[in-house]
């Protein structure tokens, strides 16, 4: 009976422990969770484009951003723009966020209003791709889509959702162009990400700009960082960036990127480090489109592509051994019924920039 007990007694305790010792590993693994949407925003990979790479002699390395949470880099400008306004108290709970958006903030302003209990009512011009009007909708967003008109308008959509937000109580209006929580999201956390993603080993950083708050923070990072490190704004066809900082000049024309390109200076982009500008055509960023799902795997947007083909541009120009980061900024399922549609390249004059072996996966259907 005795030995039996002892057994019994021995068996008990190595049972205890092996019961803490898996409770243990359950609070590791647990640590190692996220909070929640909100805790996700972030941290995402730094990944070497390949064909690119070896193409150019340059390491072009691209931020993945479509992999936040909510599928862009916006995810992190909305995450701190409403992280801000609860801090300072402007927003209280069961409250509204009102913004002005081309579409990607507005999306991670969706996902981040719903984790947190808050109402989302978007602006946004009526010029931007169905996808995007139709998944804010899906979650859960008001969404007031407006005639496409200057920012000096007063019924430009930033000016509409500011007079919405005013005449709501407890209600913001995120002004994510001049609000500077934008820029300092990128400062406390792409930058530093992508510093320590490359070890410091970075030569240049380019991206193109809509809010200017990716470019701004991440650039005024590195800078303090390293001095050595350039910083170049890519700029499309429709902004006045490129002219801006080439002649000094704002001047703006059109172009089919969506979410980026900007009519003037915002408070976000004011006093960045700026060491020069790369104009990108819409045929090298169409182009880029297909080349980075064909050779890359990566299926992207037109801003993603113009942010690449830019950096690939900018290896040309600071010539082979180069490190050079770059922001792919969301997936190209919000721009499938235009940039995968044949009759939409067509007549945009941009069918021809593809080349022929790609464009096998394109639709062909009524313009959207």
């Amino acid at each position: 009976m005795k030995v039996s007990r002892v057994i019994f007694q021995s068996y008990h305790r190595s049972l205890h422990t092996s019961n803490r010792m898996a409770d243990t590993i359950a609070k590791n693994a647990w640590a190692g969770a996220r909070d929640g949407f909100n805790g996700s925003v972030g941290r995402t990979p730094l990944v070497r484009l390949n064909k690119l790479s070896d193409e150019t002699g340059c390491n072009i390395l691209a931020k993945a951003e479509l992999q936040n949470p909510g599928g862009s880099v916006k995810d992190r400008a909305a995450h701190f723009i409403i992280k801000d306004a609860e801090k300072k108290g402007l927003l209280k709970p069961g409250g509204t966020v009102v913004e002005g958006t081309a579409g990607n903030t507005g999306i991670g302003m969706a996902h981040v209003c719903n984790a947190s209990g808050y109402k989302l009512v978007i602006y946004m011009p009526n010029t931007q791709s169905q996808e995007k009007i139709d998944l804010l909708r899906s979650l859960g967003a008001e969404v007031f889509p407006v005639p496409a008109v200057p920012f000096n308008d007063p019924e430009n959509y930033n000016h509409k959702a500011r007079r919405h937000a005013e005449s709501t109580e407890n209600a913001i209006w995120g002004n994510q162009f001049d609000n500077t929580a934008n820029r300092q999201g990128h400062y406390e956390t792409t930058g530093p990400e992508i510093w320590e993603q490359t070890e410091g080993k970075i030569d240049a950083f380019i991206c193109a700009t809509g809010t200017g708050g990716t470019f701004a923070g991440v650039s005024s990072y590195l800078k303090e960082k390293s001095r050595d490190v350039k910083c170049y704004v890519a700029d499309p066809p429709g902004s006045v960036l490129y002219k801006y900082f080439t002649t000094g000049q704002l001047e703006r024309t059109g172009d089919i990127t969506e979410g980026i390109g900007q009519g003037r200076i915002t408070e976000n982009l004011k006093d960045a480090p700026v060491d020069g500008s790369l104009h990108i055509t819409d045929d090298m960023s169409v182009g880029m489109v297909f080349r980075l799902l064909y050779e890359e795997g990566y299926f992207v947007g037109a801003s993603s592509a113009l942010n690449v083909a830019s950096a690939v541009e900018l290896a040309k120009k600071l010539g082979p051994g180069h490190t050079i980061v770059t922001i792919i900024c969301d997936g190209g399922y919000r721009y499938q019924s235009r940039l995968f549609n044949k009759d939409w390249l067509v007549s945009k004059n941009l069918f021809e920039c593809i080349p022929e072996k790609y464009r096998k996966g394109l639709t062909s259907k009524a313009n959207p």
